[in-house]
């Protein structure tokens, strides 16, 4: 059974409820979600080009994810390259004080840096 886009208003997994804050954490809790739009949020990519980005994750995978993004309006395709739609611009930046927290928390628990994307 294929998963569906969690939409506000909507029962999703973990809540009956329908409030948004569910579907959105429901969304962003997908296996690999956050990486694509930290990726996107750097700049517009294909479909190949994102994969390679994501350190090769399955195409199946990023082909659920996209279309899950696409049809939450947080990613739209320009030509043959994904984007951030103005809301997905805001999901990033809502995702902000959590990056810093990150930040704060590698500082604290002694992160060697290996591997840091983060800007």
């Amino acid at each position: 059974m294929e998963a569906r886009t969690p939409r506000p208003g909507s029962s999703v997994r973990g809540s009956d409820s329908g409030r948004p804050v569910m579907a959105a954490l429901d969304l962003l809790g997908r296996r690999w979600t956050l990486r694509i739009l930290w990726e996107l949020s750097q700049a517009p990519a294909g479909f190949r080009e994102l994969q390679r980005r994501c350190e090769r994750m399955s195409s199946s995978v990023l082909s659920t994810r996209l279309g899950e993004l696409t049809g939450a309006r947080v990613l739209t395709l320009h030509g043959d390259a994904y984007h951030l739609t103005p809301l997905g611009d805001d999901l990033v930046r809502a995702l902000d004080p959590l990056n810093a927290w990150s930040r704060r928390w590698a500082e604290e628990v002694g992160s060697d840096g290996e591997g840091d994307r983060v800007s």
